[in-house]
């Protein structure tokens, strides 16, 4: 590691321990902040094994200063971290908070900017609904816009475009506007141009390396007084393609010894060699970094409130460069922490859903496994459900865990009272009857509607029970809305129906089905697909019907069986 690296380690070390300490009133330690000092700096990673010796002392520093020298000197260093700290005590972790300043605003406009590298995965919607419950709160609008200016490394997805408005309809939500940051990209060249105009912008030619020692150092390249007449030149042939990739690149120039080297004169536009995949952009060659292009389009769409990650503090002060030259008023500015769910295998990453769907490891992206929108639509989940737990997590800045079972509570809010009931059993053991017993069992079509009526389930002379609910010989059981069956050598003999034994003798309640006249079933689930046989009648339900499979779960019919041909019927598990 290089002494340049080193002190940079050291400064945001003592960043994060003072962010630490303050935060939760304690000493900070270096194993505590290890995992957001790397993940707000992913060039550390090279580095991994001497970062900890490196933050140690820095660390020790601050554990030995006292609660208000802590936070004097966070407000020193980070006065907007502070602040965000010092909201997060005031806020109700339940509730969203107003926004600031909503009353210097004739119209509150927010936006949502994806990567349409592919469909949404759970991580992104967070995003979608808390601004579309503010755009509900404040009768505002909400922008859509894709910010796809990297047709390299963040290779846009032709169908993921439609996918991810699919996605936010399913949410609840409609945008008042859609746009696409690679059909203006002459808007982006205009503005380059007016920057460089007002001395805020030169091209540079410096290999990447040797400019990363100059910004490191605190010095100017020899780019940087480059007269006007040339820069535009350089630039024009920029646009017009003339330089290869990394050959040339338009900086805006901030303060060359700013106390944080990533805010000296970054790049707002460079040369890509891969073409477009979108046939309108595809000629383009000289591309905006996101920083530029967002920071533009914010302004020209009328953006008041911009919400972004915690990590991202430095974007904000990065455009601020560029707005101060244009004589711009910024949005005002929320920060949050990242979202992190349980209850999934696969990675909540784009690239990694991706490459499993293309390997074939996962069926699409609406797989039961798969932690993306689609896979919870499939599965009979209600974007309502997702939306409300999403505006539970509140507008912390720090990280904060969403409990998948907080979505189901809500879908099961939504869905409970409407669905009907069936019996659904798994790795079936068949039992013989015998006795005088019922010729069907009648169970409610709902618990809490008599309303509904009943099904019935035309016994034959045997059922299908699960295994964990067979009864030793002797005992009992009740099959539920049918009687009383006592197990002998033989199988299942009539008790009676005195729900009485139920209630005063503990005997069992189990679900059933007709060993012959069922419905055979897959079920598939997070954890894998299921096969069963559910009551007969299954085969009256349509696609996108909603049942709760007694003592299982809700499911939502994909593919009904057609009467009398042998097939199974394929739902997918919702949850319990």
């Amino acid at each position: 590691m290089d002494e340049e690296t080193r002190e940079r380690v050291r400064e945001e070390a003592e960043l994060h321990a003072l962010v630490n300490a303050v935060k939760h009133d304690s000493d900070p330690d270096v194993g505590a902040i290890m995992g957001p000092l790397m993940g707000e700096n992913p060039e550390f990673r090279e580095h991994g094994d001497e970062i900890a010796g490196v933050a140690a002392p820095v660390v020790s520093e601050i554990a030995g200063l006292d609660a208000d020298e802590r936070r004097e000197r966070l407000s020193e260093a980070a006065p907007d971290r502070l602040a965000a700290l010092e909201a997060d005590d005031e806020e109700d972790d339940h509730e969203l908070p107003e926004l600031p300043n909503v009353d210097d605003y004739d119209t509150i406009r927010m936006r949502a900017a994806p990567n349409p590298n592919g469909p949404w995965h759970l991580g992104h919607v967070r995003m979608p609904s808390v601004i579309g419950t503010y755009k509900e709160r404040y009768d505002g609008e909400f922008v859509v816009r894709f910010d796809d200016t990297d047709p390299e490394t963040k290779r846009p997805d032709l169908d993921a475009y439609d996918a991810i408005l699919e996605d936010l309809e399913y949410l609840g939500f409609e945008p008042d506007a859609v746009l696409r940051a690679s059909d203006r990209l002459e808007t982006y060249y205009d503005h380059a141009r007016r920057l460089i105009d007002a001395g805020g912008a030169y091209t540079c030619s410096c290999p990447a390396e040797h400019f990363r020692g100059l910004k490191a150092d605190g010095e100017p390249c020899d780019h940087r007084d480059k007269h006007t007449e040339t820069i535009h030149e350089e630039f024009d042939a920029m646009v017009a393609g003339e330089y290869d990739a990394g050959e040339m690149v338009l900086r805006v120039k901030t303060d060359i010894e700013h106390k944080n080297p990533a805010l000296r004169d970054f790049v707002a536009f460079r040369m890509i060699d891969t073409p477009h995949p979108r046939p309108e952009a595809a000629e383009y060659r000289c591309w905006p970094m996101l920083d530029f292009q967002s920071g533009i389009d914010d302004h020209l769409t009328g953006v008041t409130h911009i919400i972004r990650g915690i990590d991202l503090q430095d974007s904000a002060k990065r455009q601020q460069f560029v707005y101060d030259y244009f004589d711009w008023e910024y949005p005002e500015v929320l920060h949050w922490g990242h979202v992190q769910i349980d209850a999934y295998d696969v990675s909540m990453s784009t690239s990694t859903i991706k490459e499993k769907v293309d390997a074939g490891e996962l069926t699409g992206w609406d797989d039961p496994r798969a932690p993306t929108i689609r896979s919870l639509r499939r599965r009979g989940i209600r974007g309502e459900a997702i939306v409300a737990a999403m505006v539970e997590l509140g507008m912390s800045t720090s990280d904060v865990d969403l409990a998948m079972s907080a979505i189901y509570a809500h879908n099961r809010e939504l869905v409970d009272d409407e669905t009907d009931r069936a019996f659904l059993v798994r790795d079936g053991e068949r039992f013989a009857l015998s006795g005088a017993y019922p010729e069907a069992g009648h169970p409610p079509v709902h618990p809490d509607h008599e309303d509904r009526g009943e099904r019935e389930l035309v016994a034959g002379d045997a059922v299908l029970l699960e295994p964990d609910d067979v009864p030793a010989v002797g005992d009992r059981v009740w099959l539920k809305g049918f009687g009383c069956f006592r197990r002998t050598d033989d199988g299942l003999a009539w008790d009676g129906q005195e729900i009485a034994v139920v209630r005063e003798e503990g005997v069992s309640v189990v679900h059933w089905v007709p060993a012959e006249d069922n419905e055979p079933v897959r079920m598939r689930t997070p954890d894998g697909d299921v096969s069963g046989h559910a009551e007969a009648g299954l085969r009256a339900y349509e696609t996108d019907d909603l049942l709760q499979f007694e003592r299982i779960g809700f499911v939502r019919v994909d593919e009904p069986a057609a009467a009398g041909d042998g097939a199974e019927t394929v739902v997918y598990y919702a949850h319990p």
